[in-house]
């Protein structure tokens, strides 16, 4: 379920979220942490860290794999995507998100399918 926020409300949850699951360890405690009333779905690649808060009861393995299809595309999409990648071309980030996610719900799960929809994006620029 996709809930909107005010800017100072996701400035303070951004910080409450990296406060949780920065310190975690990566081979002793899962990808899943409790965060309110939702749980935190997390995957750390690199430097990064990609999180997701879903409802308590949706399944936290199936966005734990949709982050790693993300990452996926995004890799595939940028040629062994970086950092700045994500900083300089964040418009393009947010396509790929939209691409996967629809309302907060897993839309698409083909990773061809969103790569040619992407490339057909491309063309339009």
């Amino acid at each position: 379920m996709y809930v909107p926020y005010d800017d100072d409300e996701k400035v303070r949850l951004r910080g409450e979220v990296h406060r949780l699951v920065a310190p975690r360890d990566q081979k002793y405690q899962s990808n899943f942490v409790e965060f309110r009333n939702y749980k935190v779905v997390y995957r750390r690649y690199a430097g990064l860290f990609f999180c997701l808060c879903v409802d308590a009861n949706d399944n936290e393995l199936a966005y734990l794999e949709a982050i790693h299809l993300f990452v996926e595309i995004l890799d595939t999409f940028f040629d062994n995507v970086c950092e700045l990648d994500l900083v300089f071309n964040f418009y393009k980030v947010y396509a790929i998100l939209d691409e996967i996610f629809l309302a907060g719900e897993i839309e698409e799960t083909s990773k061809d399918v969103v790569l040619s929809r992407l490339e057909e994006l491309e063309k339009l620029e």
